[in-house]
This record gives structure tokens, C-alpha cells and sequence, in this order.
């Protein structure tokens, strides 16, 4: 395991995905800076995930950055064990193929929510995924994330994620404090992300 600061980058994007990697503790995000220096974050990373294995396995290079948003503590598997493991076990490779089945669905739906839901659903939708079973099965329901980083995962200015939070807050689905979210009510705010 490697610690990494706050702020510190994991791996850089264009860089040889020579190793699976786990989030022990702390949370990563997974993004992305373009040329002229917009950048969007693709995920939120919690304790407890594991994460890269399409880069993994195709043997390419990584397609975005990897960076601690917290004090993080990293796992790497090299590939060679993550191939091996996915040859001779028949259990990791179909939880291997679950992970990968999740992770879809949760880019089906976050497309999906990005293009027909309202700020405050995309916000619910995005700290309600983290809490995602498959992909993420040990999410604490107080979440050590800043409004930035909600609006980066949500895709949203933040003047509109800090009103949705206030939105999300009002309804009791959450409780925000600086650079912390509380969950509440978590099949409230699950079912608020699908159906607002």
C-alpha cells in the first residue's frame, strides 16, 4: 500500500496501467484536464472500491489522471497478478465481470441524468452512486467531499450544486458541513435521484 496526500496525483493520464488499483482509505477521483485546462472529474473513488481494470486488462495506456481528493491509502495489484487471477479463478473473474457490468450501468445512468434531470436530481444521483453496493461496498454515509468536487462529479457550476445540496438538505435527505457530507436517508435520496 502507498500513501498519498491530499492533492496528490496517483497516476497520470497517458500512463502504462501496470497495476490494478484499490482504495484502502481516504477517496480518489478519476479525471480528466483537456488542452486548454477545463478539466471533469469521472468518478469519485470511496474506501473500500477497486478500480482501472478496463485499462488493466486491455494492457493500454490510462485514460485519465488519478488523484487523492483526501489522505488516501492505495492499493496496487500488478497486472500480472490481475491476469493470472483472471485465468485460474473462476470466482474473481466473475466478480471482475460484475464490477465491469456495474460500472456500465453506472455510466448508462449518469449519461442518462446529465441529459434529462434537473441539477438537483444530477447532485442526488451523484452522492447516491457513491454508495453504489457493487462498486463501492463500504461508502461510510459521511462522505469526506467539497461542494467543488460534488459539482465536478455532477457536471455542474457551483453556485447551481451548492443549491442543490441546500435542496437536498431542506428534504432531510442529507446534512452538509465544509468539506463533509452527511447521508441521512439514503433510499430517500436514491429514490429522489431516479424519479425527480
Amino acid at each position: 500500500m502507498r500513501e498519498y496526500q491530499a492533492g496528490a496525483t496517483v497516476c497520470t493520464r497517458g500512463q502504462p496501467a501496470i497495476h490494478w488499483m484499490g482504495v484502502v482509505a481516504g477517496m480518489l477521483k478519476v479525471d480528466k484536464v483537456a488542452e486548454d485546462g477545463r478539466s471533469t472529474t469521472f468518478a469519485g473513488v470511496p474506501a473500500g472500491a477497486w478500480f482501472g481494470e478496463g485499462a488493466v486488462i486491455k494492457g493500454e495506456l490510462r485514460p485519465y489522471a488519478v488523484v487523492a481528493i483526501r489522505d488516501s491509502g492505495v492499493a496496487f495489484l500488478p497486472r500480472a497478478t490481475f491476469q493470472w487471477l483472471i485465468d485460474d479463478s473462476s470466482f474473481f473473474s466473475r466478480w471482475v465481470i460484475d464490477q465491469l457490468n456495474a460500472r456500465l450501468a453506472h455510466y448508462v445512468s449518469l449519461v442518462e441524468t446529465s441529459r434529462f434531470q434537473e441539477a438537483t436530481a444530477r447532485v442526488a444521483f451523484c452522492l447516491s452512486e457513491l454508495f453504489n453496493p457493487q462498486l463501492f461496498p463500504t461508502t461510510a454515509k459521511q462522505l469526506a467531499i467539497s461542494q467543488e468536487e460534488i459539482g465536478r462529479l455532477s457536471g455542474l457550476a457551483r453556485q447551481n450544486t451548492n443549491k442543490a445540496i441546500r435542496e437536498l438538505e431542506d428534504a432531510g435527505f442529507l446534512r452538509s458541513r465544509y468539506g463533509t457530507i452527511e447521508v441521512l436517508d439514503l433510499p430517500g435520496l436514491q429514490h429522489f435521484a431516479r424519479t425527480a
